[in-house]
This record gives structure tokens, C-alpha cells and sequence, in this order.
């Protein structure tokens, strides 16, 4: 009679081994939060004034009235959108958002609490709501790479009308641009409702136009996983 076999160990199932770094990153974005107070820095900046900024993706040109810069637990709103922008992250790497870096480069994530406003559900893709409401001051050209929801990691949500939810927008950066700095600045843009007549039919947001700044903590996610 043959001896039973010692069980074997059992490797874990790929799905499960690809989905440990997703919810690592996550959760340093989230350990990042919880070091930082929201108005650690309430009474930096409070001079910043951007007069006319250059086109970029269609972006047209702001007024030459000071634009105003709101706190982080201030909330930005238009007819599309609410906005807060809570607070941003370095990675070295962060492909969970959408964003693939090349060398040389790393990740800038932000936290945003977005609330669709409008009447109809609205996508997070390039080209829609955040993805064009939002951009780093330092990189006003660079549209983000990417979106996912901060709770599940759902990549490119929908926004439905009156249902607020945190995402992480994120941009692949110049690996150095960033690393000394405790805080960012973000551009927050405000779009028309343009509604088709002529060729086209239906609506859609369009034109941005720069509405309002806001400046908040920056973290390197290697100095906060080192201090865990």
C-alpha cells in the first residue's frame, strides 16, 4: 500500500498573482491620504495668479482676469461637473490606471471626488469630463493617461448623473520633475454644451476653458511605503 503523498504547496493562480500589485499600489495611494492633513498647507500660495494660458487640445484662450485658486476640500463646480481634487502621488509605476510609462519617466496619480451634474451619463475616456477638466499646472499639454475608479480600480468609468465617486486621474511624468516638490498644482476647466443642427446631431461638452487652480500635497509612494 503506497504512503500518502504530503500535500503539495499551491502556487497561486495568476489571476490572483497579477491582482497583489493592483492592490498594493492602491493601497499606498490610500496609506499617502492618511499622512497628509487636507490643510496642511491652507496658507501656501495664496498669491498664485495665471493670467491668459496657450491653447492646448482645443483648450481656448482664458481671460486676463485672475483666475481663482481654491483649497483641496474646496469643491469646483460647472454644468458638467463637481470637483475636488484631494491630494497626488508619485509612482515609479502605476499601469492599473491606464497609464504606461517609458523610461525615464514615473506616474503622478491624484484623488478626485467627481460628481456628474448633468442629466445624462457621462464616460471619463480621453477627450471627456476629467480627462479634459483636469491638468497639471507644470504640464498644462499633457491630458492625463489615464482614469480608474479609487474604490475597485474600475478603468475608464461612466459617470452617472448625480452619483458621486473618487477616481485617480494620472499622467506619466519626467521621472525627475516632480521628486522635490510637497505639493502640485492643478488646473481645473470648465466646457460649453455645444449642440449639433447642421452635420452633426446631439450634444456635447466642448471648448475648455481654464476656471481655477488648486494646490495639493504631493507624496513620493517610496517614502511612504519606506516609513511603513
Amino acid at each position: 500500500m503506497a504512503e500518502p503523498k504530503e500535500d503539495a504547496q499551491v502556487a497561486p493562480a495568476p489571476a490572483a498573482a497579477a491582482e497583489e500589485p493592483r492592490i498594493a499600489r492602491f493601497d499606498r495611494l490610500r496609506k499617502a491620504g492618511d499622512r497628509v492633513p487636507t490643510r496642511w498647507f491652507a496658507a501656501i500660495g495664496t498669491g498664485l495668479f495665471l493670467a491668459a494660458t496657450a491653447a492646448f487640445g482645443g483648450l481656448m484662450d482664458a481671460t486676463a482676469d485672475p483666475i481663482p485658486q481654491i483649497d483641496p476640500d474646496d469643491t469646483h463646480t460647472n454644468g458638467q461637473l463637481r470637483l475636488s481634487a484631494e491630494r497626488a502621488v508619485l509612482f515609479d509605476e502605476f499601469p492599473e490606471t491606464g497609464v504606461t510609462v517609458k523610461p525615464g519617466e514615473r506616474v503622478v496619480a491624484v484623488v478626485v471626488e467627481v460628481e456628474n451634474v448633468w442629466t445624462e451619463a457621462l464616460p471619463t475616456s480621453r477627450g471627456f469630463t476629467v480627462s479634459d477638466a483636469l491638468r497639471l499646472d507644470a504640464l498644462p499639454d499633457t491630458a492625463p493617461g489615464g482614469v480608474a475608479r479609487y474604490d475597485d480600480g474600475t478603468l475608464t468609468p461612466w459617470l452617472q448623473p448625480g452619483v458621486p465617486v473618487t477616481v485617480v486621474v494620472a499622467w506619466a511624468v519626467p521621472a525627475r520633475r516632480f521628486e522635490d516638490a510637497d505639493e502640485i498644482a492643478l488646473r481645473f476647466y470648465d466646457e460649453t454644451l455645444q449642440t449639433g443642427e447642421l452635420i452633426t446631431y446631439g450634444q456635447s461638452w466642448e471648448a475648455p476653458v481654464l476656471a481655477a487652480t488648486v494646490r495639493v500635497p504631493l507624496r513620493d509612494s517610496d517614502a511612504t511605503e519606506a516609513t511603513e
